[in-house]
């Protein structure tokens, strides 16, 4: 027995060395930082030269940036609706549709205390939240802190739409006040989100409780508004086109993104370099107004004294195409609009690493219950990033699923996503190793009649897992073997 009692402070300094990898003892803080409209491609640290990043690149620099972080997509032309409730509820694409919208409506899922935020309080956890919730639930009623809470998006003028015309006077301006919007309470809504969550930090320092924020920015949304020295960091001479930039998107209309779309509707038809030149500026610069507020967060926590033992989770709710495919919203199926940044630090977290194994944002939520302590609840279809962090697995999902109302269909697949359209009906294919920006439709090709159909069975398997009942057989016999491609 003695020597066992010797052995004793041994063992128990291992178990704490190795039993648990990341973070000290006890529970951490955790802080969500959600950006709304933005690509995976606006963060400098991702390979963008032109964008200005100086604080997401640092998050970069300290943690691991998953490369290929999706978005599934979304049930109506809010597509962050359907992102934040798959996010709050860890609930799949049309799980979440079904369950949140067609059935039990979301009021009840808090009413069971079964949302994200609830279960983190469940865990011992203070929670706050700040900014752009758009989900049913009241977010006074969901976390124990809730202060400043936005709608989907600030309000858009008229004169903000179909703009601009080269050679013509552009009325709409991003640093002029008098079209509200991001300035419409004197403050610009980056700017008020940040100084909440500053407030937020200075109240959770002095209890004795971890935090869990959620601090959900309405930037990058349009109207894309900043000071006048962020628009001036943007020469328009210096803003290069999309490389697949096109004056219009030939199924545009038959996938639900014509002139009907409110995001579409931004940008003249057909879209001109010029146009989609300003409004790349307009959104560079309000990443970067972003970023600074990013900043001046990042700063707080550091001077609390608390971010040693803090996890900082950033990502968006989904991309956003500002002209690559002749597209201006997300509601499509390329990369430019279904993959987000998305960036984990912390404690026991390796330092500038990119991992390309494909995930979902809303992977962040079963890995902050897994940071917490708590067990993952059946209903929640999302997975924890931590395996793949920890080295443990190396693959997420067999296969990346993607939708729009019932008018697009993807699939990301063994380097290969195929993309459905069925009110045309067409099918699109690309080779995402050697053709990253989907340029090159190998769909009319013979040679990948059999790649389509292999693409074709993952999502059908993956229909079934995310609840999607729209049948594509018959739509697309060809892709069942049951006729040609």
């Amino acid at each position: 027995m003695k020597k066992y009692l010797i052995l004793l402070p041994l063992i128990l300094l291992l178990v704490g060395i190795f039993g648990c990898q990341f973070g000290p003892p006890g529970k951490p803080n955790i802080i969500l930082i959600f950006a709304d409209d933005q690509c995976y491609e606006t963060v400098h640290a991702s390979g963008n030269d032109e964008i200005i990043t100086p604080n997401l690149d640092k998050l970069a620099q300290q943690g691991v940036s998953f490369t290929h972080g999706y978005n599934m997509g979304g049930w109506h032309g809010a597509v962050c609706v359907a992102s934040r409730t798959m996010l709050n509820t860890g609930r799949f694409l049309w799980h979440a549709q079904q369950e949140t919208v067609n059935g039990d409506n979301i009021d009840s899922w808090r009413e069971q205390g079964k949302l994200w935020a609830q279960l983190m309080e469940k865990a011992g956890y203070d929670t706050y939240m700040t900014g752009k919730w758009h989900v049913g639930a009241k977010a006074e009623e969901t976390f124990m802190t809730a202060t400043d809470i936005r709608g989907g998006m600030p309000r858009q003028t008229p004169e903000g739409y179909n703009r601009p015309v080269e050679g013509q006077t552009d009325v709409w301006s991003p640093y002029d006040t008098v079209f509200g919007g991001f300035w419409e309470d004197g403050t610009h809504w980056s700017r008020k989100l940040a100084n909440t969550a500053i407030s937020f930090i200075e109240t959770a320092v002095r209890k004795e409780k971890p935090f869990f924020m959620y601090l959900a920015f309405n930037a990058v949304h349009d109207p894309r508004q900043s000071p006048r020295e962020y628009i001036d960091k943007y020469p328009l001479e210096n803003i290069s086109l999309p490389v697949n930039f096109m004056e219009e998107y030939p199924y545009k209309d038959p996938m639900g993104c014509g002139p009907g779309l409110r995001d579409e509707r931004l940008v003249p038809f057909p879209r001109t370099p010029y146009a989609i030149k300003v409004n790349r500026q307009e959104y560079y610069a309000l990443v970067t107004y972003m970023d600074h507020q990013i900043g001046r967060i990042l700063e707080a926590l550091e001077q609390s004294g608390k971010s040693d033992n803090t996890y900082i989770f950033f990502t968006a709710d989904h991309g956003l195409g500002v002209g690559h495919h002749g597209l201006v919203g997300k509601q499509n199926m390329y990369d430019h609009s279904v993959r987000v940044p998305l960036m984990v630090c912390g404690k026991g977290i390796p330092e500038n690493t990119k991992m390309d194994v494909p995930v979902y944002l809303q992977d962040i939520m079963p890995s902050t219950l897994e940071l917490a302590g708590v067990e993952i609840p059946d209903y929640v279809d999302f997975k924890s990033l931590f395996p793949l962090i920890e080295g443990e697995e190396s693959i997420q999902y067999d296969a990346i699923y993607g939708a729009y109302r019932d008018l697009q269909r993807m699939v990301t697949d063994d380097g290969f996503k195929l993309i459905m359209y069925p009110s045309v009906p067409v099918a699109r294919l690309y080779n995402l190793r050697e053709d990253p920006d989907e340029m090159e439709d190998l769909a009319g090709d013979p040679s990948y009649a059999g790649k389509m159909k292999e693409l074709f069975k993952s999502f059908l398997d993956l229909q079934q897992e995310t609840g999607d009942t729209l049948d594509l057989k018959v739509v697309f016999p060809e892709l069942t073997g049951e006729g040609q491609v």
